[in-house]
């Protein structure tokens, strides 16, 4: 599924990049983001922090939630209110429901840190990220070259932007960690099979060193599991089908951090 989805993102890019001067303008009159601010918004110092996905569609789940005018921007700000430390937004379309725009209008409703969370391969992704007010970009181990990876972690820091860094296993993990990214994930989900796996997640987040921040992405989905992480080395957890599947995906929330 990833290779495909590659695929049909450097189409994407491709057709950006013919007017990369016109983005390039877009993002310098943007303004400057506060990805510092960002990470230290994830250093746990207590309770586990969450981020908290707006998703409404996803390969492997198809349709999550229906939608309407301005839920992506209401759930956003429910999520902020409900203890969320920061909200991670789709910005991919086939698949995913997301959108550039779609980060943008939670980006205005929420006031904490967005995550512009696309299958990042080129900077004008990162201008784009810029553009529409979002404060950290995700970037795939999986789908870079290590070169690649280590230009676009330092193009992100230099727009401001707190690059989050995901890895699926432990060489993944030395490679996150050989970039400057203060802040690494490590995916439950197999991005390739979309097999979901706590143990190893667990393990492989156990080799993020304490001075960087430890994020565990995918696979909560209830007390129990919420529960599970907050006893390991995460500061923060990523979670969005199973609040997203909840008719008050807040209240979703609430009930999952006070297990």
């Amino acid at each position: 599924m990833l290779d495909a989805i590659l695929v049909r993102k450097r189409r994407e890019v491709a057709r950006r990049a013919q007017r990369r001067a016109l983005f390039a303008r877009l993002r310098d009159a943007a303004p400057l983001p506060r990805g510092e601010d960002a990470a230290d918004h994830l250093r746990r110092n207590g309770a586990l922090n969450v981020i908290a996905e707006v998703k409404f569609a996803s390969p492997s789940a198809g349709a999550i939630r229906t939608r309407d005018v301005g839920d992506a921007a209401r759930i956003g700000a429910a999520f902020r209110s409900a203890g969320a430390s920061a909200v991670s937004v789709l910005a991919d379309g086939p698949g995913f429901s997301g959108s550039a725009l779609t980060v943008r209008q939670v980006a205005r409703a929420v006031d904490g840190p967005v995550l512009f969370k696309e299958f990042v391969l080129d900077p004008i992704q990162i201008d784009v990220a810029r553009i529409v007010g979002a404060t950290m970009v995700l970037l795939l181990v999986r789908a870079l070259e290590t070169k690649e990876l280590v230009a676009l972690v330092d193009y992100a820091l230099a727009q401001g932007l707190a690059p989050v860094v995901e890895a699926a296993d432990a060489e993944e993990v030395a490679t996150a960690l050989a970039t400057d990214a203060r802040i690494i994930g490590v995916n439950a989900r197999d991005l390739r099979t979309f097999q979901v796996d706590l143990t190893a997640a667990e393990a492989h987040l156990g080799l993020v060193p304490p001075d960087r921040i430890a994020v565990f992405m995918s696979g909560v989905r209830d007390r129990e599991s919420f529960a599970r992480v907050s006893a390991g080395r995460a500061d923060a957890v990523l979670i969005g089908e199973a609040l997203m599947r909840a008719e008050d995906p807040a209240s979703a929330l609430r009930d999952m951090c006070n297990s």
